[in-house]
């Protein structure tokens, strides 16, 4: 007889995940991609997987591949999260009032 596949609690682990989030930086903005609005989607799995859909601020970015890298590395090291997608996509195209009223106070606007 096989085991039932163990489920997790998704509330808290997406609030864990949205603190990792939180803790990435375009390094040419001081915010954080969650903050930037760059987080189009997060599902969590009922197993603890976590599917993410993201973008950039420009589709030229010359740093897009560290910052995913750099999203998937640290939602792999929440506790209770059993593997990640990270899924850069351009559509709707990112702009400024994406972001939270934080990011907006933060830069000035």
């Amino acid at each position: 007889m096989s085991a039932e596949p163990t489920t997790v609690d998704r509330v808290p682990l997406e609030q864990s995940v949205i603190d990792a989030l939180k803790r990435v930086y375009d390094p040419e903005i001081p915010v954080n991609v969650h903050d930037l609005g760059l987080i189009y989607s997060l599902e969590i799995s009922p197993e603890g997987f976590a599917a993410i859909k993201m973008t950039l601020t420009a589709p030229g970015c010359p740093v897009a591949g560290s910052i995913v890298a750099d999203v998937d590395r640290r939602v792999r090291a929440v506790e209770g999260v059993t593997g990640a997608s990270v899924e850069l996509v351009w559509d709707p195209p990112w702009r400024p009032e994406m972001m939270t009223k934080l990011a907006r106070v933060m830069l000035g606007m």
